[in-house]
Parts: structure tokens; C-alpha cells; sequence
């Protein structure tokens, strides 16, 4: 709108000047230290869930002889699967040490899960192969004896080498693994107890004494019942006896009635 100067005289008005206004985006736009605060924060959660999802992934990794020591251990005890206490791992070290006056380099394995496809005397097989051809110390060692056990099936299995097929047959090791061992594990997850079991078993054979045979399984005894089966249900007279009871509790009170309304 025209304004009057001071003379009365109509003077074109100015136009006020107007703030430019900033966009949302540039007012909300973090500081530099800001930025790099934030990005530090994203990665800090990257890792961290990283971590999460890839720990039980490494845990239950599957394994097969590749990921075995290329040489037997120094010990030997492998508790790969780690169920064995302290104790029970010692007591289990000895008595495999004592096969060695049998010329007879006996150890244990244990494992947590096999690789896909991959049974435990495929396994054994191939643990054989490779620590063989590889003793430790050099020069002529013992012929190998395996006991493995799956902990996450319960899975066993004892394989040997060659030479000791005379005195070790292979129906003796397969009987000692699948019941000797086995059973143990099957009432309880008693790996110490399945391994010193088998062990005894075949340091009798060993030394010349007879098979000691499979271990004696207890059948439960069933439980006495008062239920009835389905034969005695159907040889019983006991609907004979339900009729009589509902036909004399039906006359007996008409009949007294009838003779107390006379």
C-alpha cells in the first residue's frame, strides 16, 4: 500500500524484508560429533547382536576328523563334548594307561555332534587312518584302540586297528559298544561309568580271561492293578447280578406297599 511522506505526497511503501526460513531438515540435522557418536552406537549394536546369533552356531558346529588333532594328544582322554568331571576324567586316564602292558595304545574321544552324514565308526575309521600314519614320538607304536561317544545322540562305537583283530574280535567291540556302553547312557548319561564298563570288558578279554558277556538288563516289574482286563471284564457275572438287584429293588417296595395298603 502507498504510504504519505511527511510533505503529503503518496510515496511507494517497501517491501519488509522476511527472515528466510531454515528447512525442518537443517535444524534437525546432528552436530559432526553427533554423527559419529550415533554411528559408533549402530555399530557397538551390530556387533553385539552379531555375537548373539553366531554363538550357539559355534557351539553346536558340527565335527569331523578334520577338526581332530592331526597327531593323538598327549593324553589319553579327548573330552571334546566336556561331560566328564575331573575325577572320572583321571580314573579314565589310567586305565587306559594300564592297556599299554598289552602293547595296546587305547584311548577315549568324546564328541558333541557329527558332521552330516558321518557315523561314529566312519569316524573312528578315519582316526585310525590319521593317527597312525602319524604316532607320537616316531618308530613303531601300538596298534590303536578308539571308544567314541556322540553325547548328542548317545551314539558309541569302539573300532582297533588290524593287528588287534585276534584278540579283540570285531563282534566283541561291537557288542561292547552297543550294550556295555550303551546301556549306561540310556538310563542316566553315566559316561564314566560306560567307558570304565567297556574298558574292564576288554582288558579281561586282553589278558586271556573269558567275556565277561553283555551286562544284565533288569526288566521292570509291572505295577499290580485293581483294574480289571477285558477278559475277566467279559467272564465276570457281574451284569447277571446288576438285573437281579434292579428287579428285586423294583417288586420288593410295590410288594410291600401292596400289602401295607390293604
Amino acid at each position: 500500500m502507498p504510504e504519505r511522506s511527511r510533505t503529503g505526497r503518496l510515496v511507494a511503501s517497501r517491501p519488509k524484508p522476511v527472515a528466510a526460513e531454515m528447512p525442518p531438515s537443517a535444524e534437525a540435522a546432528p552436530a559432526p560429533f553427533q554423527q559419529t557418536r550415533l554411528l559408533r552406537s549402530a555399530l557397538s549394536l551390530l556387533l553385539a547382536l552379531g555375537l548373539v546369533l553366531l554363538g550357539p552356531v559355534a557351539a553346536a558346529r558340527a565335527v569331523s576328523a578334520a577338526d581332530l588333532p592331526l597327531q593323538p594328544p598327549a593324553g589319553h582322554v579327548l573330552d571334546a563334548a566336556d561331560v566328564l568331571s575331573r575325577a572320572g576324567n583321571g580314573e579314565i586316564e589310567r586305565l587306559l594307561d594300564d592297556f599299554s602292558a598289552e602293547r595296546v595304545d587305547a584311548r577315549l574321544v568324546t564328541l558333541n555332534r557329527l558332521d552330516y552324514g558321518l557315523d561314529l565308526p566312519t569316524l573312528g575309521t578315519q582316526l585310525l587312518e590319521r593317527w597312525s600314519s602319524a604316532p607320537p614320538g616316531g618308530g613303531n607304536p601300538d596298534p590303536l584302540l578308539l571308544l567314541l561317544i556322540d553325547t548328542q545322540t548317545r551314539a558309541t562305537a569302539i573300532v582297533a586297528q588290524p593287528p588287534l583283530d585276534r584278540q579283540l574280535p570285531l563282534d566283541l567291540l561291537e557288542s561292547t559298544a552297543a550294550t556295555t556302553m550303551a546301556q549306561p547312557l540310556r538310563s542316566g548319561d553315566r559316561y564314566r561309568q560306560a567307558v570304565v564298563d567297556a574298558l574292564h570288558r576288554l582288558a579281561t578279554v586282553l589278558q586271556g580271561g573269558e567275556d565277561p558277556g553283555e551286562p544284565v538288563v533288569e526288566e521292570p516289574v509291572a505295577a499290580v492293578s485293581n483294574i480289571p482286563t477285558r477278559e475277566e471284564t467279559a467272564s465276570s457275572n457281574a451284569f447277571t447280578w446288576v438285573v437281579v438287584l434292579l428287579v428285586v429293588g423294583t417288586v420288593v417296595p410295590m410288594l410291600t406297599w401292596w400289602v401295607f395298603s390293604r
